[in-house]
């Protein structure tokens, strides 16, 4: 991870972000105001589609809780 003050960053922007992309960096970029990171696009739909995948099985485990005996069968005939 690369950390860098905003008035470096904006010098140096282009080669910047290059390295975010070509060698999966990441900038934290600092200012009066606080920190901010900058990421890949790849790298944040990763994030992504971790949380997603933490929601998913949890919502697994919690299915496994459920008593069996209380299921209904599959219907196709089934109105919605």
């Amino acid at each position: 991870m690369t950390v860098t003050h905003i008035s470096v960053l904006k010098k140096n922007l282009s080669s910047s972000i290059d390295n975010v992309i070509g060698y999966n960096d990441s900038i934290t970029v600092s200012t009066k105001k606080g920190n901010a990171v900058i990421i890949s696009e790849d790298e944040y739909n990763l994030m992504l589609e971790t949380i997603y995948l933490k929601g998913l099985y949890k919502k697994i485990k919690a299915g496994e809780k459920e008593d069996i005996t209380k299921m209904s069968t599959y219907n196709p005939n089934e109105k919605w």
